[in-house]
């Protein structure tokens, strides 16, 4: 179903967001190993994001 491929991209792209947020806040407070840290996450969240949008383009083209 397309809703649920959409929602979960979005799950994703929100938890990029969030650790993109985090790496921000360690590397302002000079902690960059845990910005580093959080920048690695948010490079796997944004990743899975992606291909999940890409699936869910897919499917939402399919249901035409």
């Amino acid at each position: 179903m397309p809703k649920d491929a959409h929602n979960k991209a979005a799950e994703h792209h929100e938890s990029a967001a969030k650790s993109h947020k985090m790496a921000a806040e360690h590397h302002g407070k000079g902690e960059h190993a845990k910005g580093r840290e959080e920048s690695a996450k948010a490079q796997t969240h944004s990743k899975t994001a992606r291909e999940h949008s890409e699936m869910a383009h897919g499917k939402s083209q399919s249901q035409k």
